[in-house]
């Protein structure tokens, strides 16, 4: 039998969400998660403010006592065994997607410091050559004036591409929008 091959030509996608699909999807909490439910509505647009329709995106957070589910995570908190931390979507045709998660809780920074509540973001699209990493913190958190690394971005109206932004209709509703060119670019961090 002979399978299609969906892009050969492309450097990382839009392969991944035929080959590579996440069980649980954007569905990271479970009904008796622990901490606050909230839903993440996602757009991804390229640097003409287009939609990008096949992109796929991973999101890594802590659970709500600001623990990851990792071997390797020994901060002091409570693991939730109904969490387990991990999301994986695809961007439908107007480039977006949904993920319900919980707000993670802060964690701990090198030495004293403290992270504010955030989501790690990864995205692979077409035409990208590895995948771009960012992260998504929460517009109004108090924690963000003093998290570590979002103090590494220097100007702070590009701080303003981190932050997802509350719905004014329905509390847990956050927007989050991705650009990965323009004027408005997301920040990116190398890892």
């Amino acid at each position: 039998m002979i399978m299609p091959i969906e892009s050969g030509w492309a450097t990382v996608g839009p392969f991944f969400h035929a080959v590579l699909p996440w069980k649980d999807g954007g569905a990271m909490a479970r009904p008796e998660t622990k901490g606050e439910p909230i839903t993440i509505i996602g757009c991804i647009l390229d640097a003409e403010e287009q939609p990008i329709n096949d992109a796929m995106i991973e999101l890594w957070q802590a659970n709500a006592a600001g623990r990851y589910n990792h071997p390797e995570d020994t901060q002091p908190g409570e693991l939730d065994p109904s969490f387990q931390g991990f999301g994986r979507v695809t961007s439908d045709a107007q480039g977006c997607f949904t993920v319900n998660t919980i707000k993670p809780g802060p964690v701990r920074g090198l030495g004293n410091s403290w992270q504010a509540p955030h989501i790690e973001v990864s995205v692979f699209a077409r035409g990208v050559l590895k995948r771009l990493v960012t992260r998504l913190y929460f517009e109004g958190e108090p924690a963000n004036e003093h998290d570590p690394v979002l103090s590494l971005v220097e100007e702070t109206q590009r701080r303003e591409t981190l932050m997802a932004k509350p719905d004014p209709k329905e509390r847990g509703r956050w927007h989050f929008t991705l650009r990965l060119g323009g004027p408005q670019e997301t920040v990116f961090f190398e890892v």
